[in-house]
């Protein structure tokens, strides 16, 4: 086969991909965890072997949309870091931007981050995504510590310090933002404030890293 051909496959088939990713979004914002391959399927106008052929399985159909969400959510908070403004402006502008992002969508949230707990519609066990929330989380932690690191100067031990930190701040925001979304026991502006303020301490005394745009 020509290389024009087999590339014209390629970009077919990557637009089908993303055909059916989009199908399967439109069933979770509907549907949330209890989201169901059957529901998908029929979303997108296929039979679900077909979905399964394209995805392998469940958890395949998980990850892909799980990568496509996390790679807007991570590329939101590097566009916060990188926000005009103080090292505390910037950091709320942070915490304010993934509070935003679980509570515009809160059912993609419950998707990836909460395990379903009900059968769906259809009598499917809809997605068990609690086995993948430490790698999703510790992909998220491995970006912000980067991004510190990048921003930071953190003396000899850098890597590390950053390492705890990005993975410390992500358990926070998870932590505080789940609680927060479930509870609404305040605003987003007090709980960015309280959890500002608890950030406020070696954080704020560190340099920033010659010529980096800091933190």
């Amino acid at each position: 086969m020509e290389t024009g051909q087999r590339q014209d496959q390629r970009t077919a088939a990557q637009r089908r991909r993303t055909q059916l990713l989009e199908a399967a979004e439109r069933v979770v914002l509907r549907d949330g965890p209890e989201a169901s391959m059957n529901a998908i399927a029929a979303e997108a106008g296929i039979t679900k072997p077909i979905l399964y052929r394209h995805f392998g399985d469940k958890s395949g159909l998980y990850r892909a949309l799980a990568k496509r969400h996390t790679d807007a959510l991570l590329a939101t908070l590097r566009a916060a870091l990188d926000s005009p403004g103080d090292r505390r402006d910037r950091v709320e502008a942070t915490l304010h931007a993934y509070l935003s992002a679980i509570e515009t969508n809160p059912q993609v949230y419950r998707f990836l981050m909460h395990p379903a707990e009900t059968p769906a519609a259809d009598g499917e066990k809809g997605f068990d995504v609690g086995r993948h929330q430490v790698p999703l989380l510790r992909r998220m932690g491995e970006d912000l510590a980067e991004a510190i690191a990048e921003r930071l100067d953190l003396g000899p031990d850098a890597g590390q310090t950053a390492l705890v930190w990005g993975h410390g701040v992500v358990g926070m925001m998870y932590a505080a933002g789940d609680w927060w979304l479930s509870e609404r026991p305040c605003s987003r502006d007090d709980l960015v404030r309280t959890l500002a303020d608890l950030l406020w301490g070696r954080l704020a005394q560190v340099d920033d890293r010659s010529g980096s745009p800091g933190l």
